[in-house]
């Protein structure tokens, strides 16, 4: 062997001393793992691609949430079973929500289903009793039931948690115009329509106790 082959044996033998040590010793760039972010919004591809950043993850709708918006979209579209489905289910998972509850009693208030109306708004009233629009609410059940005394007392409720507030005082006076006390009846409806001169229903049952 010559000197010129001893060297090139000695540098080929150097060259994969070099390569082999570095292969196993795992310090190399691998795929999957060059880039680790330490942010949530970490820029992957730096200024010049700022659109290559880790985006966040909206927050999934809860199962009571989903429920709820079924509802409200049956209520619009006058889809009184389905929205009765809807929040019966909501109840499963919130038994004593007040916005379930609230949505439950206005459908069975539509659907003439005036018993189970009345039992929702009183476990409203059990939650919180200054809440007034349960209160107004149980009184119109009431009334349908025939139940008129109590019926009074929740409208004269609603009215003392809130004076200020239109429907209430309208409400109460189509309960006295039901029981034939229109005198009573036409001083709420104009106490209602004062609250609130857009009430055209106020407007037209002042128009027709005036004549």
């Amino acid at each position: 062997m010559t000197l010129f082959q001893f060297i090139l044996l000695l540098a080929a033998a150097t060259i994969f001393y070099l390569f082999f040590r570095q292969l196993f010793s795992g310090n190399y760039p691998r795929r999957g793992v060059d880039f680790e972010a330490k942010l949530p919004e970490e820029q992957i591809g730096g200024i010049n691609r700022p659109d290559k950043t880790f985006s966040k993850a909206k927050e999934p709708k809860s199962r009571l949430q989903e429920l709820l918006e079924i509802a409200d979209d049956s209520l619009e579209k006058g889809d009184n079973l389905e929205a009765k489905k809807a929040l019966q289910s909501a109840l499963v998972i919130a038994e004593r929500d007040p916005e379930v509850l609230r949505r439950l009693g206005v459908v069975y208030m539509r659907m003439n289903d005036y018993v189970d109306a009345r039992e929702i708004y009183e476990t409203l009233l059990d939650i919180d009793p200054d809440d007034d629009l349960a209160h107004s609410s149980l009184a119109n059940a009431l009334h349908r039931l025939g139940e008129d005394e109590e019926a009074l007392h929740h409208h004269g409720e609603a009215i003392r948690l809130d004076p200020d507030y239109a429907p209430h005082h309208y409400n109460y006076a189509n309960t006295l115009y039901d029981l034939g006390r229109r005198e009573e009846a036409l001083a709420e409806y104009r106490k209602a329509l004062e609250l609130d001169p857009q009430l055209e229903e106020a407007k037209k049952m002042i128009g027709e106790l005036e004549r």
